[in-house]
């Protein structure tokens, strides 16, 4: 079911795991106007560091298992993976722990006619059994494990080199010179070029900087969490590091799907997410409110000034919306063809401003694992 049919039937998602209001076909005239004008559009190029990507990335997670724990076909992700390109999209994002590791033989299987034209970013650092793909307490970044879990990747990604390895989380039992040691190493043996650090503490970053350049940091960032601009973004500033947006879309939050009566499906993450309760979503709404206004105003759907709002803070900022659907992916595309002039982001911003998110990002549990430091090695 694609987003369109969403708004026109305000049926259930995935065998009722997301309800969404009758209020949402509002914007239907919009979002069919969009998909008219920005259905063939493209994404163009950015760079993190010296990494050329496009504006806009695809987040392959769910094409194993959504949020509404449905199983998507295989067939219908290779059409994604494939028509993403064909539309110039050359980033594609993914993580052994994704799966684990189904999600990297799906990207490797999908992108094998035109692997040497894009770009393929991948984690390691959760602890993940290497044999059977279980998911293990805690996480890894032992050196030794780090070089046995690439091996594992370039063959579930069919390739012979990760264009970007991230770090999924920091390990608070290892220093991230052991670490970026051990990349250093499989950068010298040509298996990775690149790498970069998800969600890790400031000073860490600088650490792993001065050892060798990082060349992007992924974090959560979008209209709904905007905790990054504090330290983080400014920080990737200084250092000439680029920033990749993870839930740039706040996990369908700014789509427009969502409202005040949604509820989820046991095994849904948002089901136990504070900002998606009851007791916060009719508050937290005020924001899709506003992002509705903007997209009636620049003939543009919630999804698109979401992404384009990204866009705009900085043009080393590449969001990576995730989907398993091929009319998001294409409306996620458009998204590039929206822009704001100064004045219009000055106005939203102010609008902005005034909008306040209850609620944690993420269950407390989760979040013990983000902004970590490394340990000083003794």
């Amino acid at each position: 079911m694609n987003r369109r049919n969403l708004l026109k039937t305000g049926l259930t998602l995935a065998g009722g795991s997301l309800l969404v209001s009758n209020a949402s076909a509002r914007i239907l005239s919009q979002a069919e106007a969009s998909e008219n004008t920005l259905a063939n559009a493209s994404p163009g190029r950015r760079k993190l560091g010296t990494l050329e990507v496009s504006s806009i990335g695809l987040g392959v997670q769910n094409m194993s298992r959504t949020y509404q724990t449905t199983i998507p076909t295989r067939p219908e992700m290779f059409n994604i993976i494939r028509t993403a390109f064909d539309r110039g999209l050359t980033f594609y994002d993914a993580a052994e722990a994704y799966g684990p590791h189904e999600v990297e033989r799906i990207l490797g299987e999908g992108i094998a006619p035109f692997r040497d034209k894009v770009v393929i970013a991948t984690k390691f650092g959760w602890n993940i059994d290497q044999q059977t793909g279980k998911r293990l307490p805690g996480l890894n970044s032992r050196p030794e494990h780090i070089k046995i879990v690439v091996e594992g990747m370039l063959k579930r990604l069919r390739t012979d080199r990760i264009d970007l390895l991230y770090q999924h989380r920091v390990d608070p039992a290892i220093p991230i010179e052991d670490v970026v040691g051990a990349i250093k190493d499989l950068i010298k043996q040509g298996k990775v070029l690149h790498y970069g650090l998800s969600e890790p503490g400031p000073q860490t970053v600088r650490r792993a900087h001065a050892i060798h350049p990082v060349t992007a940091i992924q974090n959560e960032y979008s209209l709904l969490w905007r905790g990054p601009e504090e330290v983080i973004i400014p920080l990737c500033q200084e250092l000439g590091i680029g920033f990749v947006c993870w839930s740039p879309l706040g996990v369908g939050f700014l789509t427009g799907a969502i409202d005040e009566n949604t509820r989820f499906a046991p095994g849904d993450i948002r089901g136990i997410e504070e900002r998606f309760s009851p007791e916060n979503l009719p508050d937290n709404l005020a924001l899709v409110k506003m992002v509705k206004s903007w997209a009636a105003r620049k003939q543009a759907t919630p999804t698109q000034i979401s992404l384009a709002w990204l866009m705009a803070q900085k043009p080393w900022i590449v969001p990576i919306p995730g989907t398993t659907q091929m009319a998001h992916m294409l409306e996620n595309i458009g998204a590039d063809e929206v822009k704001f002039t100064a004045d219009e982001l000055k106005q939203f911003n102010q609008e902005l401003s005034g909008i306040s998110i209850k609620g944690l990002r993420l269950p407390q549990t989760v979040l013990n694992f983000s902004n970590v430091e490394a340990p000083i090695k003794q």
